[in-house]
C-alpha cells in the first residue's frame, strides 16, 4: 500500500490559481499541502510565463491608484483612464466567447475581482500600470504625450509572470503550508463521486495525498497528443509558451473518474510569437517573445498575401485569435510589416527580435522569403484602400479604415505603408492555454456528468473549462484564476472544519 500523508487541503499546481487557493485555505486555518509538479526552479506553472495583466471591472483610475505599489503612481499622471463597468466586461466576454461563457460564473468573478486583487496586495503582490508594457514610457514622455489608455486591461503585476509567481511564492513561504516539489498528480482517489485523495507519481514511489482536493494543474497545451486529438491538424506542432508540466493528466483523470466537460474543447489562447521563439517556455525570456503591436501594421503570410484584420480591436481583444490565425497559415508563418510613420509604437518586447528592413516592399519580400510578386500587389492593394487623410490615433479605435476594395478590410489604424525603410517581423503561433476543462459551478465545485458536485473536488484556474471561446479579453483568465481559487480555499478548509478531517484524525503511513 502507498505511504499517505494527510491534510486538510491539498493543492495541485503551482501556478496564480493554486498558489491562491493554497492561501485563502490557510487563511481559512487549513493545513495544507501543495503538490508541484515541477522542480523549484521551473514552479510557477504557466502564469509565471505570463503578462500578468488582470482584468478587473473598475470605476476609473480613482479606483485603480489606490491599489498601484508606490514606485509605480509616477506613471499615473502620463494617463486618461476611463471606467470600465461589469456591463464592459460583460460585452467583452460574450463578444470573445461568442456568447458561450457561463454568465453565472462570469458575474461571480466580477462580483469578486476588485476585493480579489486588494486581497493579493495585502499578500504582497505589487501592482502597476500597463503603461510601460505596450508603449514605450521613455518615448511617450519625450513627446509629452498623455496616453488614453483602454481601461479593460489597465493594470499588470509589477515583472509581469516572473513577479507575480515570485510574489505569491513569497507569501507561501511565510506560513507553514507544505509545499512537494516534482510530485505530478497522476490520479483522484475516489469512494463513489466523492473525492479523497490524489495519487502522486515519484521517483521514490508513488504516495498518496489525501484531504480534500482543488485542482489547479492547469490544461493539455503541452501535450501534443491531446493538442492534435482536441485542437486538430497541426496543433502538435505549434510552439509552446508556457509550462512543460501542463500535460493535461488530472484533466483526464477526473473525467474518467466522473467529472464533466465543459467549454470549447476545440479553441485555445494562441497568440503571436517570435518566429524564432523556443519550441516550449523558456525560464529565460517567458513573455518576451510575445509580438502584440500588429494592429498597426498589415500581416502577410509565406504566400505574400494578408490573411485577417490586423485593426478589428485593440491588440487585448484580438491577439488570442490572432495566433490561431497565424497558426492556419502555411507553415504556421507570418510577418508584420511596418513602415516608418509606426515604429515608434513598437512595444518594448519587439527589442529581443532582429528586424528585417529595406527601402523597397520588394526587396523586403524578397529578405523575407515570401511571394515577391504577390507581397507588392497587397501592399499596392492596401495603399489605395486606405484614407490619408482621417486621423490616426493609435490609443483608441480611431475608425481609421480601408474601403470596400478589399475583400479582407482593415477596420482601425490604416495608413498606406509608403514611408521607408520597411521592416518586418517574423510571428509564428504560440500556443499560452486550452479552453476546455471540468465542468464547476459558482462556488469552483467540480461537477459530475449529472451536473451535481463531486464531494471533496474543487477545479480553479485553467482545469475549469467553460469560461472561453474562440476568443479572450486579455487578462481575464488570470483573473478568474485568482477569484475562484480564493473562493475554493475557503469553502475547501470549511468542509474540512465540518467533517471533522483534520491530519491528527487521519492516519499516515
Amino acid at each position: 500500500m502507498a505511504p499517505i500523508r494527510a491534510f486538510d487541503v491539498v493543492v495541485v499546481g503551482g501556478g496564480n490559481s493554486a498558489l491562491v487557493a493554497a492561501l485563502s485555505a490557510h487563511e481559512a486555518g487549513a493545513r495544507v499541502a501543495i503538490l508541484e509538479a515541477a522542480p523549484k526552479s521551473e514552479r510557477g506553472g504557466n502564469s509565471r510565463f505570463a503578462g500578468a495583466i488582470f482584468r478587473i471591472p473598475h470605476a476609473g483610475m480613482s479606483e485603480i491608484e489606490p491599489l498601484l505599489d508606490e514606485c509605480a503612481k509616477a506613471d499615473v499622471p502620463r494617463c486618461n483612464l476611463g471606467p470600465y463597468t461589469k456591463e464592459n466586461y460583460e460585452s467583452d466576454m460574450m463578444a470573445t466567447s461568442k456568447g458561450r461563457c457561463d454568465r453565472e460564473q462570469m458575474f461571480v468573478m466580477f462580483e469578486h475581482a476588485y476585493e480579489t486583487v486588494t486581497w493579493m496586495k495585502e499578500k504582497g503582490v505589487k501592482w502597476q500600470l500597463t503603461l510601460g508594457k505596450f508603449f514605450d514610457k521613455q518615448k511617450m514622455a519625450a513627446a509629452d504625450t498623455v496616453i488614453n489608455m483602454p481601461p479593460g486591461g489597465a493594470m499588470m503585476v509589477v515583472h509581469e509572470g516572473v513577479g507575480l509567481m515570485q510574489n505569491l511564492w513569497d507569501a507561501v513561504e511565510k506560513t507553514d503550508i507544505s509545499v512537494f516539489y516534482s510530485t505530478p498528480a497522476s490520479d483522484l482517489i475516489t469512494d463513489g463521486d466523492t473525492v479523497r485523495g490524489v495519487r502522486t507519481r515519484q521517483r521514490e514511489g508513488t504516495i498518496d495525498y489525501v484531504g480534500q482536493i482543488i485542482l489547479a494543474s492547469g490544461g493539455f497545451e503541452a501535450s501534443p497528443r491531446m493538442r492534435r486529438q482536441y485542437l486538430g491538424e497541426g496543433w502538435d506542432l505549434v510552439v509552446v509558451r508556457g509550462s512543460r508540466f501542463n500535460t493535461g493528466t488530472m484533466l483526464e483523470k477526473a473525467m474518467a473518474a466522473g467529472a464533466g466537460a465543459a467549454g470549447h474543447f476545440g479553441g485555445c489562447h494562441a497568440s503571436p510569437q517570435d518566429l524564432n521563439a523556443p519550441k516550449v517556455g523558456d525560464l529565460s525570456v517567458t513573455d518576451k517573445m510575445s509580438r502584440y503591436t500588429y494592429p498597426y501594421a498589415i500581416m502577410v503570410n509565406l504566400e505574400g498575401k494578408r490573411f485577417m484584420d490586423e485593426g478589428e480591436n485593440h491588440f487585448g481583444l484580438t491577439y488570442a485569435k490572432t495566433g490561431a490565425a497565424i497558426g492556419r497559415q502555411t507553415d504556421a508563418t507570418a510577418f508584420q510589416i511596418f513602415d516608418q510613420k509606426t515604429l515608434h509604437l513598437l512595444e518594448p518586447r519587439y527589442s529581443t527580435a532582429t528586424p528585417i528592413t529595406d527601402d523597397t516592399i520588394e526587396g523586403l519580400a524578397t529578405k523575407i522569403g515570401v511571394n515577391v510578386r504577390a507581397m507588392v500587389e497587397t501592399v499596392e492593394e492596401f495603399n489605395k484602400a486606405t484614407d490619408s487623410n482621417g486621423a490616426f490615433d493609435a490609443f483608441k479605435l480611431d475608425g481609421l479604415s480601408t474601403d470596400d476594395s478589399l475583400a479582407i478590410p482593415k477596420s482601425n489604424w490604416a495608413q498606406p505603408i509608403t514611408k521607408g525603410p520597411f521592416v518586418a517581423y517574423g510571428v509564428t503561433c504560440g500556443i499560452t492555454f486550452t479552453y476546455g476543462g471540468l465542468k464547476t459551478d459558482t462556488a469552483a465545485r467540480v461537477l459530475n456528468h449529472e451536473g451535481l458536485p463531486m464531494p471533496g473536488l474543487w477545479g480553479v484556474g485553467e482545469i475549469s473549462g467553460g469560461f472561453f471561446a474562440f476568443n479572450y479579453p486579455g487578462g481575464a483568465g488570470l483573473t478568474k484564476g485568482a477569484v475562484f481559487g480564493r473562493l475554493a480555499g475557503q469553502a475547501a478548509a470549511k468542509r474540512a472544519k465540518e467533517e471533522n478531517n483534520g491530519v491528527s484524525d487521519l492516519p499516515v503511513r
